[in-house]
């Protein structure tokens, strides 16, 4: 007896799902920042910190699931990404796509990490000095994470551009994103709006990146699913 052909069995439907996966992981970021609230900015009073971590633990910890699952969703529509450059010829931006976005899932993480930690045990531990200094290293970790996804993005324009997939105005909104994130890597004044926790890092970066997957999403979705079995 034959098996049933279900739609949610062909390779065609998994590749369309992933190619979402950006618009999804949108959704889990905007959740997780708005469950997460506003971490306490570089050199906070140990106060401060203890209200925050210790006093919001567990919505920091729910945050980070969300967090989580925005990453998963961005590693798919990175691999949606390389399938498309590949299957266009573009097998070099692919991997750089790969690639970077295997580098902004890491760093992610582990920001992710210190601040899940910070909330389930260390700030109610009473080290202030520990907690102060992961404190900061978040914030430092969000401006590291600007050159992998930079390089994230440079991957999706130029390698959509070769493809002949996106116009040259495209690319050159392209171009001007990779320029615009990169410099997120330079806010290490102490503070004000080039400082890490200033509001080039926690919003203009960030906004620059959401607008830039939903393009790509947009572009992918228009396109055919490949006839072959990769998914």
């Amino acid at each position: 007896m034959s098996a049933s052909i279900s739609v949610y069995t062909t390779p065609a439907f998994w590749e369309r799902l992933w190619r979402t996966g950006g618009i999804q992981s949108i959704f889990f970021f905007i959740l997780a920042y708005l469950v997460y609230g506003h971490q306490p900015q570089v050199g906070a009073s140990p106060d401060a910190l203890v209200v925050f971590y210790d006093g919001e633990r567990t919505r920091i910890l729910i945050a980070a699931v969300f967090s989580g699952l925005a990453i998963l969703n961005l590693m798919w529509f990175a691999a949606a990404l390389r399938t498309t450059l590949a299957d266009a010829g573009q097998d070099g931006w692919g991997a750089a796509a790969t690639a970077s976005s295997a580098a902004v899932g890491v760093l992610f993480l582990l920001l992710i990490t210190v601040v899940a930690a910070l909330a389930y045990s260390i700030a109610g531990s009473g080290n202030q000095t520990l907690t102060s200094g992961l404190n900061d290293l978040a914030w430092a970790g969000v401006v590291l994470t600007s050159f992998p996804r930079a390089m994230l993005i440079m991957s999706g324009a130029f390698g959509l551009w070769r493809a002949r997939l996106i116009s040259n105005a495209l690319f050159g909104a392209g171009v001007a994103a990779v320029v615009l994130v990169l410099l997120g890597g330079t806010t290490w004044l102490r503070d004000g709006f080039w400082s890490p926790d200033g509001a080039y890092s926690r919003f203009v970066s960030p906004i620059i990146g959401v607008v830039w997957v939903v393009v790509v999403s947009r572009i992918l979705l228009t396109r055919s699913p490949a006839a072959r079995a990769g998914w």
